[in-house]
């Protein structure tokens, strides 16, 4: 899944839609890492958050 992760983040520009779903299925990696423990959603998905927009360029403001 990470491989998936790169290539699509590699896709610039994204659609909102898309970006959350690359956020979606790396939180939820992150959920099966930890061995699928419950009451870490929030974190799951901050860090995978983190990881994917910090990933990517951001265009900047005109």
């Amino acid at each position: 899944m990470k491989r998936d992760m790169d290539q699509a983040t590699k896709q610039f520009p994204a659609t909102p839609v898309e970006v959350e779903d690359i956020i979606r299925r790396r939180a939820y990696e992150i959920y099966e890492q930890r061995g699928r423990a419950e009451g870490f959603e929030l974190d799951d998905w901050v860090q995978a958050e983190a990881e994917v927009l910090g990933s990517r360029e951001m265009p900047k403001a005109a």
